[in-house]
């Protein structure tokens, strides 16, 4: 089965159409205030236009508040929102009822404890996303890794991807260490934050492509 790959922290109209020639599955538009991708509703609205039929347009938020849901859902009209703070299981229950929209949640990893809410969080997020922990207040996109084996052979119950510090060189390796189905790059494929490279997002796709499905439930 196909590595599934996401493209987030898109910023331009140009991004968007980069990710989905080249085939990405999902394309990411961050609404976090802290975030340097942070991107307008009005902005949001121009890109997910671009990625709509083509790319899944996920929303990706950190503890919002329902109002900051409310307008960036209007705005993009969102696939899928990317739960990426320390949302409780019972939080990404309540927006994801409330507000009918499908619910990544991301889990962020420095060592084993880290993953002990996973049960709780299966029961609740339609997908899920393994990422670096960060300091706090500080959220993805930074490039950082954490140990991808620390996923390796996990039954995990919901489709899911990887994330942090990937990118093209590294990609190959980090999915047969994790057993992932899947991938989620950011400043992996940049010149410099927020910025896309078209060609990055080609060789970055291209070459997730290439592994083999390890294991864990496909996205």
């Amino acid at each position: 089965m196909a590595i599934s790959v996401k493209i987030c922290g898109l910023m331009r109209p140009e991004d968007a159409r980069a990710a989905a020639q080249a085939g990405a599955d999902y394309g990411g538009l961050v609404f976090h205030p802290g975030s340097p991708r942070r991107v307008t509703p009005e902005t949001a609205r121009v890109i997910a236009a671009e990625l709509r039929g083509r790319v899944r347009v996920v929303a990706l938020f950190v503890d919002p508040g329902d109002a900051s849901l409310a307008e960036a859902i209007t705005a993009a009209k969102p696939d899928m929102l990317q739960l990426h703070g320390a949302e409780p299981p019972a939080r990404v229950a309540e927006i994801r009822a409330r507000f009918g929209v499908a619910v990544m949640k991301a889990i962020a990893v420095a060592e084993p404890a880290d993953l002990d809410a996973l049960p709780a969080y299966e029961g609740v997020a339609d997908m899920l996303l393994f990422d670096a922990k960060a300091s706090k207040g500080v959220s993805g996109g930074r490039g950082a890794a954490f140990d991808w084996r620390l996923l390796r052979g996990r039954t995990i119950g919901k489709p899911w991807l990887l994330a942090g510090g990937l990118n093209v060189q590294n990609v190959l390796r980090a999915i047969a260490a994790a057993g992932a189905p899947g991938v989620d790059v950011s400043s992996g494929v940049e010149t410099a934050p927020g910025m896309k490279d078209a060609q990055a997002i080609r060789d970055f796709v291209q070459t997730a492509r290439t592994a083999e499905f390890a294991g864990g439930e496909a996205a």
